[in-house]
């Protein structure tokens, strides 16, 4: 396999982009338009009901964010009609059949226009509804497959997973498929019909029963959280996209597929700026937390490695393993986009960056105050072990007061049963997130670091500069006191 140029291989292509709200889709999105402007058209498919609601769903939650001011000033008052003419909105629904789309005709021209496919469609809640998540991220990539399998032209498409779908796997976690019916923990096999029929059998029952969305929302939450971890996964985000993979792995035929798993997602490490990123992303909690003085304790190890990339890194991967799929013989191919296995980087780095760059640059309260964070978290090995501590620490020095004292001008009555409300919130998130503060696993990218290998020996220096995914080119200590914590702090810290 021989790279050319990744210019040269977007000139004049047709992208279908689904789930073009999301943070990975958009920069995506930025990245081809900044570097390809003969792109011949990117169609970007968001959920809405029809193409004039997609639009402005574009303009309002795509287009208007700070990630496009580079883009925007290279076109200046050209902006809006380069968009006009290289992007168009397509209002859809991933979870049903044909997408959503319920324009004929222009559901007709995406099946005869479309070259590549770019699956970026998700819900990555970890405690999401079951019946959502299956929507999204299981069915919704069997209507994907099948929705590529129409159209004329198709040379690939890429699926965007992620690489926990691996649960809480030990030692060197390997770039391999999941077999359809595989599960994690040595189960009965899994049954992605069965995992359907339970979810859509439950939800009528609570219809019948006239429970309110809250009740519904609940229930379908705890559903999710037993179905996945019956099968041996953490949560319904890897659960529901793993069955995803196995159902594309099961029915693409002879599409060229292209699986990207990235790992823990951070901001952006140079384009199209140092340091964008939307919101507080997983491990991203436990920094803010940290700046605003409230983690004294948590779940996981000092030594546990946090494996993390930037979020160009992944688009960058991804790209150029579209390249690398139109020259290839292989029909399908894994890559785990991470920094694990060749510049780990462990909870303790993160803390101490934490308190250097809050110690110098600390948060203000609500009276303008600058916050004070201790200098060291105490780490615990398990959950439960953290249930004790809260339950000392908060519930224990309230059961001698009596009933009718005031606390806080609250009988202690309901004091107390704020402070239950709390516990358990605090418990959810250790949950939650326990599989990532004591992983241990490693993720082997011998397929992503031979994508690399063979980028360099294209001898494109321009390539290699734009679109580098190296994780041995981070210097952890500049990019998170640099770029990551202070684009935190401006796009995600409320």
């Amino acid at each position: 396999m021989e790279f050319g140029s990744v210019h040269n291989f977007l000139d004049g292509k047709t992208i279908l982009v689904t789930g073009a709200t999301g943070f990975l889709a958009k920069l995506l999105v930025e990245k081809i338009l900044r570097v390809q402007p003969n792109i011949k058209k990117l169609y970007l498919l968001l959920r809405a009901a029809d193409s004039e609601e997609a639009t402005k769903r574009l303009h309002d939650e795509v287009l208007s964010k700070e990630l496009f001011r580079v883009l925007r000033g290279m076109w200046g008052a050209d902006f809006v009609s380069f968009i006009s003419q290289k992007v168009l909105a397509v209002g859809c629904d991933v979870s049903v059949e044909n997408l959503g789309i319920k324009d004929t005709k222009l559901r007709e021209m995406l099946l005869a226009e479309t070259d590549i496919i770019v699956n970026a469609a998700a819900t990555t809640n970890f405690y999401e509804r079951l019946d959502v998540a299956m929507g999204i991220n299981t069915m919704g990539a069997l209507n994907i497959v099948n929705f590529a399998k129409n159209c004329s032209k198709l040379q690939m498409l890429l699926h965007v997973s992620t690489a926990y779908i691996c649960g809480e796997r030990k030692g060197l976690v390997a770039e391999e498929p999941f077999a359809m019916g595989e599960t994690l923990n040595g189960s009965s096999k899994l049954d992605i019909n069965i995992e359907k029929l339970l979810t859509e059998e439950k939800l009528k029952e609570l219809e019948a029963e006239n429970a309110s969305e809250k009740t519904i929302t609940s229930v379908m939450k705890n559903l999710g959280t037993i179905r996945s971890n019956l099968h041996g996964w953490p949560n319904v985000y890897a659960f529901t996209k793993a069955m995803g993979e196995m159902i594309l792995l099961k029915m693409k035929g002879d599409i060229p597929l292209i699986i990207a798993r990235p790992t823990i997602i951070l901001s952006t490490h140079s384009e199209p700026f140092p340091g964008w990123i939307e919101g507080v992303r997983t491990v991203d909690l436990f920094v803010v937390m940290y700046g605003k003085g409230k983690l004294g304790r948590s779940v996981g190890r000092r030594s546990t490695i946090i494996d993390a990339i930037p979020a160009d890194m992944v688009i960058n991967s991804m790209i150029v393993a579209l390249e690398a799929c139109s020259k290839s013989c292989s029909k399908t191919l894994i890559y785990h986009i991470g920094s694990s296995l060749r510049n780990p980087f462990r909870i303790s780095d993160l803390e101490d960056l934490a308190h250097q760059y809050f110690t110098k640059h600390p948060l203000t309260d609500m009276f303008g105050k600058p916050v004070a964070c201790s200098k060291k978290v105490s780490w615990m090995s398990s959950v439960s072990s953290f249930h004790r501590y809260i339950n000392i620490r908060y519930m224990l020095p309230l059961k001698g007061l009596n009933v009718m004292n005031k606390v806080c001008c609250y009988s202690h009555e309901a004091f107390y049963s704020e402070r239950k409300l709390k516990v358990k919130k605090m418990m959810g998130i250790m949950r939650l997130y326990k599989p990532y503060l004591l992983f241990e696993g490693i993720f082997d990218d011998k397929n992503a670091e031979n994508l690399r290998m063979t980028k360099m020996k294209a001898k494109d220096d321009d390539d290699v500069g734009r679109f580098n995914s190296d994780p041995t080119t981070i210097d952890w200590t500049h990019y998170v006191l640099n770029a990551h914590i202070p684009g935190l702090v401006k796009y995600g810290v409320k």
